[in-house]
């Protein structure tokens, strides 16, 4: 689950926050979203499931300042060991990743996430 402060900005509409990241050794990324629950960005969706990431979780809740939030995280499997990325593989997804938010006027940084929040 990310990390809301408010539910008063989006980032793009329908969208709160964006989080790209890896757990260790951060070769392969996936996409959390926390979105809109009354207004969900379906083209965004549309487009993640167009680039091969599948929804693994997806989680409704009430934020503290009564906003209603979905919870989704996305992965796309690879073909290195564990359905990992390869290198070629995690350059073209990041760059696509990268694309598609930016279109969406939304900056990402992709990162690697720490052990604890990795197994939490």
């Amino acid at each position: 689950m990310l990390f809301l402060k408010s539910t008063s900005v989006t980032k793009a509409p329908g969208i709160f926050e964006v989080d790209v990241a890896a757990k260790p050794p951060g070769k392969t990324f996936g996409v959390y979203l926390a979105t809109d629950l009354a207004n969900p960005p379906q083209a965004v969706l549309t487009a993640l499931a167009e680039l091969g990431f599948k929804l693994t979780h997806q989680q409704s809740y009430v934020h503290k300042d009564k906003g209603k939030v979905l919870d989704l995280h996305f992965q796309k499997d690879g073909t290195d060991l564990f359905n990992g990325w390869k290198a070629e593989e995690c350059t073209a997804n990041l760059a696509a990743i990268d694309a598609l938010f930016n279109k969406n006027g939304i900056a990402v940084t992709p990162r690697v996430m720490s052990l604890a929040e990795a197994y939490a």
